[in-house]
């Protein structure tokens, strides 16, 4: 099977695994939030952070080193597996005593046992790790996606029943875990394969000096996406964290689906191409234009028919959280920019310029939630787009380097799609803005169909060529049927 057919072959296991798991994710989502009130889904949110934490220690880079490493054996396996349970013993513990000491940072004594059980989940996780990254170096997207979504689906199933007898925040708490525990269950059942009783601390330290880097930075990345939960956690009400995460999960549905799809197949791509630079710029450029195509009008189209989709959806006492996910929607749509760029440092294994361009960047980011702080969430949430814009340069300078692409070509190459999608979202909001009252779900189909013509119209009339990559593979496929 050729590179183009493996990926392609990838890309589609990893769609449906993604676009399943997104939209069980999401209607589950919608259901508990229309139980729950803002205020408990903001308290769990608050203790995600933590637990993101945690399960960035506990990977420690390994999984991404096992990914790369070309001569990966039953003892490199076997060596990570014992590695991170260990760690993941040792982080909750650590998450266990410090429970209180969380409590009293946010004045909230509910959030001490909360703390103690939800850290139960970065036990199970390292159970998982080593199963994940060995589908993942082989491309076996497919096993992936059969063990992740009946596992959403029994989890979601869970924290629902929980939600309606009345279990309130502890319904989500229930629904984490059991997702985690059938998911690690399965993983071993399906994957056949268990650690043997080998170790080789030699192994480890050749890793690690990979993946420490990649630990630090993923660490140092987890802490500051979820940074503004901490802040906002702090400041303000549960209720306005649980505004704020509703936002931001939601403009995470489109990213997730599209871009993290392809992040989990361009990597493992990439790192068989690593030493090829024109094939591997080839390749980045197809990618980044081929999901920018589809990122950008779906945000700008949901940001403009933000007030009824969030009314449909999750009734009218989210809707204080639409302005915060208007602004978001931008950042979104910089996010694969950046996500993939990182990524050709990492196959090039510039894990120690990948840490250091995370310190950087984070730095800018502690001093811009200072100056955003004073104007309360939404400076904070407007602070985040300028984040992305810094980000993008930062990272796509120096991985541009790398494969001959400079920032200015890549502008060059996406901005054609930006401006098609930014004219769709002006011309929608024109004809919404001048449209008598409707029933909510009437205006979002007929916006999501002027607004699917306006783009496809504007995309056919500018000859974009990810609309003609994207029919060439549809015509390549046709062939082979």
């Amino acid at each position: 099977m050729s590179l183009r057919q493996t990926a392609l072959k990838g890309m589609f296991w990893t769609y449906l695994d993604q676009f399943g798991g997104q939209i069980i994710s999401f209607v589950i989502s919608v259901v508990l939030a229309r139980i729950l009130l803002p205020e408990e889904f903001g308290i769990i949110a608050i203790l995600m952070v933590f637990i993101a934490i945690s399960n960035s220690l506990v990977s420690s880079g390994f999984a991404q080193a096992l990914i790369r490493k070309k001569d990966v054996d039953e003892l490199d396996y076997s060596s990570v597996f014992y590695v991170n349970l260990s760690i993941s013993i040792i982080v909750y513990l650590i998450l266990f005593f410090s429970a209180p000491l969380i409590a009293n940072f946010y004045s909230d004594p509910r959030l001490t046992l909360l703390t103690r059980v939800i850290g139960i989940g970065t036990i199970l996780s390292a159970f998982s790790l080593v199963q994940v990254a060995r589908l993942s170096q082989l491309m076996d997207f497919k096993t992936q996606m059969t063990v992740r979504l009946p596992s959403l689906l029994a989890g979601g199933i869970v924290g629902i029943w929980a939600a309606l007898h009345g279990y309130s925040y502890w319904s989500l708490v229930m629904q984490m875990l059991c997702t985690q525990f059938l998911s690690t269950i399965q993983l071993w059942l399906r994957t056949g394969w268990y650690p043997k009783r080998v170790f080789s601390m030699e192994r480890i330290k050749a890793m690690f000096s990979f993946g420490s880097r990649l630990m630090l930075s993923g660490l140092l990345d987890t802490i500051y996406t979820n940074i503004y939960t901490i802040i906002i956690g702090k400041f303000f009400s549960p209720a306005e964290v649980g505004f704020y995460n509703r936002a931001n999960n939601t403009k995470q549905l489109p990213v997730l689906n599209i871009s993290n799809a392809l992040n989990k197949v361009t990597y493992p791509l990439f790192s068989k191409i690593q030493d090829e630079d024109e094939r591997l710029k080839e390749a980045y450029r197809k990618i980044l234009q081929q999901v920018l195509f589809w990122i950008a009008p779906v945000l700008i189209g949901m940001a403009v028919l933000a007030v009824p989709l969030f009314r449909f959806l999750f009734t009218e006492k989210w809707l204080p959280a639409v302005p915060y996910f208007q602004i978001l929607c931008m950042v979104g749509i910089l996010y694969p920019l950046n996500s993939y760029n990182l990524n050709i440092l990492k196959v090039k294994g510039r894990s120690d310029l990948f840490l250091r361009l995370e310190i950087i960047k984070k730095t800018i980011v502690t001093a811009s939630i200072f100056i955003a702080l004073p104007f309360g969430v939404i400076g904070l949430v407007w602070s985040q787009v300028g984040l992305s814009i810094i980000a993008y340069f930062i990272n796509s300078y120096y991985s541009g380097r790398f494969i001959n692409y400079p920032v200015w070509e890549q502008i060059r190459n996406i901005t054609p799609t930006i401006l098609n999608s930014f004219l769709m979202g002006a011309v929608l909001y024109v004809i919404l803005l001048y449209t008598p009252a409707l029933s909510d779900l009437f205006v979002l189909v007929a916006g999501t169909i002027i607004g699917g013509l306006i783009y496809f119209g504007g995309a056919y009339l500018l000859r974009l060529d990810a609309l003609d990559e994207f029919w060439g593979i549809l015509k390549l496929k046709r062939k082979k049927s």
